[in-house]
């Protein structure tokens, strides 16, 4: 199996600047040893107008074999015959993508240590792959290489020229041409010849995933075949092909909001130890359940037994737990059933919204990957009865953009969210949710900055947490809400949690928009949630 890469020029640039950037200089014939046969790398023709590179590959079908463990095609058992009588050294495959990595290692990472401004400059490039194998046809390869910036010229083979009536075999001769950097061309080649083949002569393991993104940076994210082109090079393995699109997903969102990777999957976390509602009590107070619970201070009698302490305080409930008790509560008032938790995080209200059947859909939406596997763990999705598992759906989603399965929901929850997006993409996340999405009830809390007071060990200027963009006043968050009701055909309710302090409020705001067919009305109720009741726990 061979390819050529063939480029032209001029005598100001000439084409054998080639050669500087394979790291492979055109007046030799280089052999290399692969883990499958030996590579041949030689240059038919090399001036200042025109430099071809060879690349062959001639396979050792016996180490094929052995190194194959006796596995056929693709790592999938095969008949005996089939492991010696194959196309693997005549035809384009995996086998040659390795060869390329192996022999083009510093182009495919777009280095030149000689000529280091070589590699940023587009050249005039023409591949050809004589006998590719394409299971899906010309036509997927056009599909594959098209939108990359490539002129495709894919000629199906026939399956013997002296019977044209037995038609065309799953070969094709294909020529690429286009201007385009060598290692973004190498990259593609890389990624879509096993692709085309579907089938790999190794093992597939996690970490070619890492190897798949490497090689499809830039390009991938955006390709119109991103998904055929995962699952194919990942060999149909469902888990990792889940993880690639997941990270993809996040490529193309940082690209999008011009930002680095890890602001965008940045897995804020609930503290294990929030602010306790009342303001009296110590930060750190750990969490407990609603109903509150008897500490277990014990004493040794005179035999050893351990005795509960006649007499002792329950101890406070934490902030969260407070918050998730009434987001409940509006939820069950709303009579919703197919509920959005958008910003799920670690899981913990979809924790709670799985305990109650009422709850029959329940979908997080959150952008970080670690936030979405860290909920599953906590959830023990892969351990959960089927049918309770079948309620639950976890998904990756920014909600700064409008998404079409988001739609047709009951309600949907913004628990702890807007602080945490900058001010000017506020009026994104309302578009996506209250313009496009329009469930018939969205639960939204935030932090009330005027209670920060109450606490001591909140050092003065503070937010509550360190990704916060911003905390709001009463005012402050009334204003939004109100204006966000009118713009979108809701009305709204503002429900304190925790207990309301006289001077300045609850430590946390909660506001109801329901959907309105008439004008928005506004209306203010006061909910007591210092002491949660049962059926909110469960």
């Amino acid at each position: 199996m061979f390819l050529t890469i063939t480029t032209t020029g001029t005598s100001e640039r000439p084409a054998t600047d080639l050669g500087f950037l394979l790291h492979k200089h055109p007046d030799k014939a280089q052999r290399f040893s692969t883990s499958h046969g030996t590579a041949h790398l030689l240059y038919p023709e090399a001036d200042a107008e025109r430099c071809t590179a060879a690349l062959l590959l001639e396979v050792d079908p016996v180490a094929l074999v052995r190194r194959g463990r006796g596995k056929g095609r693709g790592g999938a058992p095969d008949s005996a015959l089939a492991q010696y009588v194959n196309d693997r050294p005549y035809a384009a495959s995996s086998l040659l993508a390795v060869a390329l990595s192996t022999v083009f290692s510093s182009a495919l990472r777009g280095q030149c240590k000689a000529r280091p401004e070589l590699p940023e400059r587009p050249l005039p490039l023409r591949i050809e792959v004589p006998a590719l194998p394409a299971r899906g046809g010309a036509a997927l390869v056009e599909r594959l290489f098209a939108p990359l910036g490539w002129a495709v010229t894919a000629e199906p083979v026939p399956l013997d020229e002296r019977f044209p009536q037995w038609g065309d075999s799953r070969y094709v001769r294909l020529v690429l041409e286009g201007e385009l950097r060598l290692a973004d061309a190498l990259r593609h080649l890389y990624v879509l010849l096993p692709v085309l083949d579907d089938a790999k002569h190794y093992w597939v393991t996690p970490d070619e995933v890492d190897k798949l993104l490497r090689s499809g940076e830039g390009w991938l994210e955006h390709h119109p075949e991103q998904r055929l082109i995962t699952n194919r090079y990942l060999a149909r393995r469902w888990s990792l092909t889940r993880s690639a699109m997941e990270r993809l997903e996040l490529a193309r969102l940082a690209e999008t909001d011009d930002a680095e990777v890890e602001e965008i999957d940045n897995a804020v976390e609930e503290p294990a130890a929030e602010y306790a509602a009342d303001p009296a009590e110590q930060e750190g107070q750990p969490e407990q359940p609603e109903q509150g619970g008897q500490p277990e201070q014990v004493e040794r009698g005179e035999r050893g037994g351990v005795e509960p302490e006649e007499e002792s305080a329950p101890r406070p409930v934490s902030l969260a737990v407070r918050r998730r008790a009434a987001i409940l509560e509006a939820l069950r008032g709303a009579g919703a059933s197919r509920v959005l938790d958008l910003g799920c995080g670690q899981g913990q209200l979809l924790g709670e919204l799985l305990k109650d059947a009422r709850f029959t859909e329940i979908v997080g939406i959150d952008v970080s990957i670690r936030a979405l596997n860290e909920a599953a763990r906590r959830l023990r999705l892969d351990r959960m009865p089927e049918r309770q598992s079948a309620r639950l759906k976890l998904t990756q989603g920014s909600l700064a953009y409008t998404d079409s399965r988001l739609t047709g929901y009951d309600a949907a929850v913004l628990s702890e969210v807007i602080e945490h997006v900058d001010p000017s993409r506020l009026p994104a996340l309302e578009y996506a949710v209250f313009g496009a999405a329009r469930p018939t009830a969205v639960v939204v809390t935030t932090p009330n900055v005027e209670y920060n007071v109450r606490w001591e060990s909140l050092p003065a200027g503070q937010v509550r947490h360190p990704d916060h963009r911003f905390e709001w006043t009463r005012e402050e968050f009334g204003h939004w809400a109100r204006g966000v009701a009118e713009r979108h055909g809701y009305a709204v309710e503002f429900r304190p949690v925790g207990p309301e302090d006289p001077e300045v409020g609850p430590p946390t705001q909660l506001a109801l928009f329901r959907q309105d067919g008439g004008e928005t009305r506004t209306t203010t109720t006061t909910t007591n949630t210092t002491t949660p009741s049962k059926e909110a726990a469960a």
